[in-house]
């Protein structure tokens, strides 16, 4: 059920799929050179947010699509994740406050959070029925 390009994925709404995703930035990342501690950040920060919009965006039970591009320039990779699911903008969610112990933390944020810290910049809109999430990374 997936689809792969040069410098595109479509994923399931199931986290099983995962996997693929990891593999498919490994390539790109590989592909144009970019250093493996790079590539993890890159992996971790696109694994939160790809696993929010599986776990959240469609009603359980129902299918649904990820599609995720990716384009080079001005020194930076930037990701695109694109989805039909209902309507959440990640860069509205209020920066947990982590000075509190795990136990006091209420449950939930700290993807989003992760995702804001690995990432240089992450923006978000809503257009045509469609979440689309991007995230930039400096490369060079």
């Amino acid at each position: 059920m997936n689809t792969l390009d040069e410098h595109s994925l479509t994923l399931p709404n199931n986290v099983e799929f995962i996997p693929q995703l990891a593999a498919f930035i490994e390539e790109v990342t590989e592909s144009h050179g970019i250093a493996p501690s790079v590539t993890m950040s890159i992996n971790l920060a696109l694994e939160e947010a790809v696993v929010n919009v599986m776990n959240y965006a469609y009603p359980e039970g129902s299918f649904g699509e990820i599609d995720i591009s990716v384009s080079f320039s001005d020194g930076s990779i930037t990701f695109t994740i694109k989805d039909s699911g209902k309507p959440f903008d990640p860069t509205k969610v209020s920066v947990p406050d982590t000075s509190l112990s795990a136990e006091e933390r209420p449950i939930g944020g700290l993807g989003i959070y992760l995702v804001r810290e690995l990432m240089d910049e992450v923006s978000y809109c809503y257009e045509n029925n469609h979440n689309i999430l991007t995230l930039k990374k400096k490369i060079q």
